[in-house]
């Protein structure tokens, strides 16, 4: 008899639970910590990296973009046709909007202070995750997992 188990809430969320959780602890070090020293360097450099890989798992875990390999594909619902190109590109709109908010937001901070140049490198890394969404829509790379259609 094959029975499908269940899992726990925490087992299949456990990479997005994991990484937030990993990503707390950078916060944590980097606020007792003096950005001008290796470490506290390397804190703040590690809360833009762990930022980004936790904003790559959770958007491509709940949003699409139509022809990027780094995404699932949508759902078929019978939408709207602008409903459904809104979904098609989701992740896209969200790396965008966010984005914006994040350059805003650095526009608006000293770049040399300590949040100043976590902010800065946050923004660094939305771009490394957009381009790399809108990359993998039309460019492949040979062996790759990613790239195989």
């Amino acid at each position: 008899m094959n029975r499908t188990r269940k899992h726990s809430f925490v087992r299949r969320h456990s990479l997005s639970i994991v990484s937030s959780a990993i990503l707390l602890c950078w916060i944590v070090l980097y606020l007792h910590s003096n950005p001008d020293t290796h470490w506290g360097s390397f804190f703040g450099n590690a809360i833009a990296d762990w930022t980004g890989l936790v904003v790559t798992v959770l958007a491509t875990t709940c949003m699409y973009e139509r022809g990027s390999a780094e995404s699932r594909k949508p759902p078929h619902h019978l939408l709207a046709p602008i409903w459904e190109k809104l979904q098609e590109h989701s992740l896209t709109i969200f790396l965008v909007v966010t984005g914006a908010g994040w350059i805003a937001l650095f526009a608006k901070s000293e770049p040399n202070s300590k949040w100043g140049q976590v902010i800065g490198n946050i923004v660094s890394e939305w771009t490394q995750i957009f381009g790399l969404v809108i990359l993998t829509k039309k460019l492949i790379e040979t062996r790759s997992k990613e790239s195989k259609r």
